[in-house]
């Protein structure tokens, strides 16, 4: 309807993100803010894909796997994605499986046990048990110990500096990879052979966040203290009826947190902002970072930090953030 003055790309040709006029077949992809050439792959948990003609042609892959988050003072990210903090005193359900009517028989159970670390009540994963049939594995103290056996599973313990790595195979179900950073964080990476389904403060790993609060009794919990409550393991615990916001407890810790937290928003980890949101961690680690207040405060911040780190490490970004000075 009106001239506009500049330039276009001849016909047949599209403007790249260079401002060059080139052919379809050299379109760049776009993903999470960088651009990939053509011929480029990026991998996901479940999906490989290539870019063609400036668009994502993706592929299932054969064997997909989830993971299980649980930090710092009661953070979890379930199978499916969904976040949310819970406080208690007891021992709770992670994940097991024999969920449903048709199969109630469990090949695996991972239990957390909450420990009261600061006097505003806020609560930290200290000790989780790994039941698998006869065989059980308990990580406590810094250490692990293991009881039983079963013929059934095969398992693997590796260390390194930093965590302790437990790789189960179930064959013909599941193949698992635990990771427990011997302190408040807790990593569950399932991938399964089978379409059995999953329970607990995990989540049902369905593939849809929304019905991720799925009580013990199947039925979807209108808000998630009534989910967390339904998964205690010990039903002699008292329920948690409302979460603690350790900041509004100790006002005086705000600042702190608030300050060294912020490196979760600087440039030392710019390279992953674009690829990983990062709010729901630096707000996490002001929270855990209030909630310490009877010693470990400074563990309770670095273990926050590297949850973030770590989800920008799974999307192929490391990032060198500890020094001498901090953590």
């Amino acid at each position: 309807t009106k001239c506009e003055s500049g330039c276009v790309c001849a016909d047949g040709l599209y403007e790249n993100l260079d401002g060059r006029c080139v052919p379809a077949e050299e379109c760049p992809c776009e993903y999470g803010g960088l651009a990939y050439r053509r011929g480029e792959q990026i991998q996901t948990e479940c999906e490989i894909c290539t870019c063609r003609k400036g668009k994502w042609k993706c592929v299932q892959k054969t064997r997909c796997s989830s993971s299980c988050n649980l930090y710092g003072e009661g953070h979890i990210t379930t199978f499916d994605g969904q976040r949310f903090v819970f406080d208690g005193n007891c021992e709770y359900i992670l994940a097991t499986d024999g969920c449903s009517v048709n199969r109630p028989i469990s090949s695996f159970k991972i239990v957390t046990e909450n420990v009261i670390c600061g006097k505003s009540g806020v609560t930290c994963s200290r000790s989780i048990s790994i039941y698998l049939g006869n065989l059980t594995i308990i990580l406590r103290d810094e250490t692990f110990a293991i009881s039983g056996e079963n013929p059934g599973v095969q398992y693997k313990v590796k260390k390194n500096a930093l965590h302790l790595m437990f790789d189960i195979i179930i064959p013909g179900r599941y193949n698992m990879t635990l990771i427990w950073n011997k302190h408040m964080n807790f990593f569950i990476k399932i991938s399964r052979e089978t379409q059995e389904t999953i329970c607990g403060l995990c989540g049902n790993y369905n593939g849809n966040m929304k019905d991720d609060f799925e009580t013990r009794s199947k039925y979807v919990a209108s808000n998630e203290l009534e989910f967390v409550n339904s998964w205690k393991e010990n039903p002699l615990c008292g329920d948690v009826y409302f979460v603690v916001d350790p900041c509004s407890k100790n006002p005086y810790r705000k600042a702190w947190a608030e300050k060294t937290c912020s490196i979760i928003n600087s440039h030392v980890f710019s390279a992953c902002h674009n690829k990983v949101n990062r709010m729901p961690y630096y707000e996490a680690c002001v929270r855990d970072s209030c909630g310490c207040d009877i010693g470990g405060d400074c563990q309770c911040m670095c273990d926050a930090i590297a949850v973030y780190a770590m989800a920008c490490l799974e999307k192929g970004i490391c990032i060198d953030w500890r020094t001498p000075e901090f953590c």
